[in-house]
C-alpha cells in the first residue's frame, strides 16, 4: 500500500511517496506561494496558479507510481493569507483535491514526529513563512512555538541586506519568549536545513543519504551566512545546490543562526525525515 503526501509550503511544494512506513522518494517544485505575502497579506493569483498546477502534477505522478491514497496539507502561507479560500478553491478546481490547512502547532507536532519519532529532543523548522521551535522530554511537550518569520517573508521585507535582515529577525525573536534548549539534542528540518547541509558537503544535487544526520555548528552557520549574503546571487546559483533559492538561502541561514543563539543552541543536526513523514505517521497511525 503506497501513500502520497504533498506538503504545500511558502517556497516549495513537496511530494513524498511512502510505503510501509518508509520513504520511497521525495521531490519538490519551487512555486514561491508566499511571495509578497508580507506586504499584501495575501497570495498572488500567479503564485496560486503555479502552486495549484504543481499539486496537480504531483497528484498524477503519485498515482502513476502506485499511490493508493493521497494527502495534501498546507502551512503558513495559506493559513495566514486573507485569500485562503481562493487558494483552496483553485486547487479543488484544478485537481479535485481538498487541502488540509494545518495550524502552526500542528506543523510543529508533525515536524517533531517525523524527525524524532518519539525520542527526546527538539527541532527547528525554518520554513518560507514561519519558523517552528519544539522540544519534548519523556514524550511530553516542554516548549512549542510557531512564529511568522521565514525565508520568503525575510526576503520580502529585507532582501539580502544583512543589517535589515538582523533588525527584522530581532523583532520577531521576542515572540519566542524565553526557553533554554542548550541541554537538548536539537534537529533541524526543511528546505533551509537540507540546503545548508548540502553546502557543507559541497553537493550540487540533493543527496539525502549524505545530508541526513549532518551536524552543523553555530560558528559554521555564522560563516555561511556572511558568505552567502555577500556572494552575488548568480554565483550562489552556479556554485551550490541553491539554484531556485539562491536569493533566500543567506537570509534563511542568518535566521537559523539567530534562532539557535536565542535558545542557547551551539550545534544542530539535519534530519531529512521531517513533516512529510510526520504527517504520514499521524494519518496512518490513526487508522
Amino acid at each position: 500500500m503506497k501513500t502520497g503526501i504533498i506538503d504545500v509550503g511558502s517556497n516549495s511544494v513537496r511530494l513524498a511517496l511512502m510505503a510501509d512506513g518508509k520513504t520511497i522518494y521525495k521531490t519538490l517544485a519551487t512555486t514561491r506561494l508566499g511571495e509578497g505575502l508580507s506586504h499584501t497579506g495575501k497570495m498572488s493569483g500567479a503564485a496560486i496558479e503555479r502552486t495549484a498546477q504543481a499539486i496537480a502534477r504531483f497528484k498524477v505522478r503519485a498515482e502513476d507510481d502506485g499511490a493508493d491514497r493521497l494527502y495534501v496539507f498546507a502551512t503558513a502561507a495559506v493559513r495566514s493569507s486573507s485569500n485562503k479560500a481562493e487558494f483552496l478553491a483553485a486547487v479543488k478546481n484544478v485537481c479535485g483535491i481538498e487541502v488540509d490547512v494545518i495550524s502552526g502547532e500542528e506543523e510543529a507536532k508533525i515536524g517533531l514526529l517525523g524527525a524524532l519519532k518519539g525520542r527526546d529532543g527538539g527541532i527547528i523548522d525554518v520554513g518560507g513563512a514561519s519558523t517552528e521551535v519544539t522540544v519534548q522530554l519523556g514524550g511530553k511537550l516542554l516548549y512549542s512555538k510557531s512564529v511568522n518569520i521565514g525565508t520568503v517573508r525575510l526576503y520580502d521585507l529585507a532582501q539580502r541586506d544583512k543589517t535589515k535582515l538582523e533588525k527584522v529577525i530581532a523583532e520577531r525573536l521576542a515572540d519566542y519568549g524565553e526557553f533554554d534548549a542548550s541541554e537538548f539534542l536539537m534537529y533541524t528540518i526543511g528546505g533551509t536545513a537540507s540546503r545548508l547541509a548540502s553546502i557543507k558537503h559541497g553537493l550540487r544535487e540533493y543527496r539525502p543519504e549524505i545530508t541526513d544526520g549532518t551536524k552543523i555548528t553555530l560558528q559554521e552557520l555564522s560563516e555561511y551566512a556572511d558568505r552567502l549574503l555577500t556572494m552575488p546571487v548568480e554565483q550562489i546559483r552556479a556554485t551550490t545546490i541553491c539554484t531556485n533559492s539562491a536569493d533566500i538561502v543567506g537570509g534563511g541561514c542568518l535566521l537559523m543562526c539567530s534562532v539557535m543563539k536565542h535558545f542557547g543552541i551551539s550545534e544542530i543536526t539535519v534530519s531529512e525525515s521531517d513533516n512529510l513523514e510526520g504527517y504520514y505517521m499521524l494519518k496512518e497511525g490513526a487508522k
